[in-house]
């Protein structure tokens, strides 16, 4: 039987199969592959369901609860799904798997505008290493819940302390969605660090404050937004109050 401190097999290889796909990224790259790989992993826990034992169907009932539970931007899962590809691409190439359940998956439609915010890949670098420098370490930790996590600006400004939680070993936030859905959302390692630093050992109350210490809310946030495009040298593109 498998007690306490003995890994399964299983979890041997697919914790290798990880490695060895990350390990094909640097720097701020591989932070986000690692966090869209991540949603992937937390998802497939949640539905007992073995990462390399995946089918083609699996990986469709994942697009889908991105796009119908989740409710993400095209070009988000998108993204998302290309993360699971090429890991099950190097999971080929490695010898692990026969063929993957990823291969012919159908991508969805993606309008030709940037992910995160409506930005290029290198104004979000300047936007994420403005909020990461910035002295109100509320910027970090509302770039991060917004790229990184791809939160709506109404769910980063409803965030609460009591919220945070442990899933699977893993840090994870309650998010209260669109229609009141509540869904759990992996922290990827950067963004449970800004969140600390944000929450900054409070017990309770809001994630997020404003510059007077209570909630910060949406216009605030466009506010932050503004000010920190500002000081990265970058032309927002008009912000969507959601």
């Amino acid at each position: 039987g498998s007690g306490p401190g003995v890994v399964s097999p299983d979890r041997v290889v697919l914790r290798a199969a990880v490695s060895a796909y990350l390990g094909r990224y640097r720097g701020d790259s591989r932070l986000h592959t690692e966090s869209d790989l991540r949603v992937f992993l937390t998802w497939c826990a949640h539905h007992d369901l073995k990462p390399l034992s995946a089918a083609r169907v699996d990986i469709e009932r994942y697009v889908r609860w991105l796009q119908d539970v989740r409710r993400f931007q095209p070009s988000t899962v998108s993204r998302r799904l290309s993360v699971v590809v090429g890991f099950y691409r190097v999971c080929i190439i490695d010898g692990i798997l026969p063929h993957s359940p990823a291969d012919y998956v159908r991508r969805p439609v993606v309008p030709p505008e940037s992910p995160t915010l409506g930005l290029g890949h290198l104004q979000f670098e300047a936007l994420i290493t403005a909020a990461r420098l910035s002295d109100n370490p509320n910027d970090f930790a509302l770039i991060a819940m917004l790229g990184l996590l791809g939160l709506r600006i109404f769910e980063a400004c409803g965030a609460n302390i009591g919220d945070l939680g442990e899933e699977h070993g893993h840090r994870v936030l309650r998010v209260r969605g669109k229609g009141g859905k509540v869904v759990l959302i992996p922290l990827p390692p950067a963004v449970a660090r800004a969140v600390d630093r944000a929450v900054d050992g409070r017990i309770d109350g809001p994630v997020l404050r404003n510059t007077l210490g209570a909630r910060m809310d949406r216009h605030a946030a466009t506010r932050r937004l503004k000010h920190l495009a500002v000081s990265a040298g970058i032309r927002m593109p008009r912000m969507h109050p959601h």
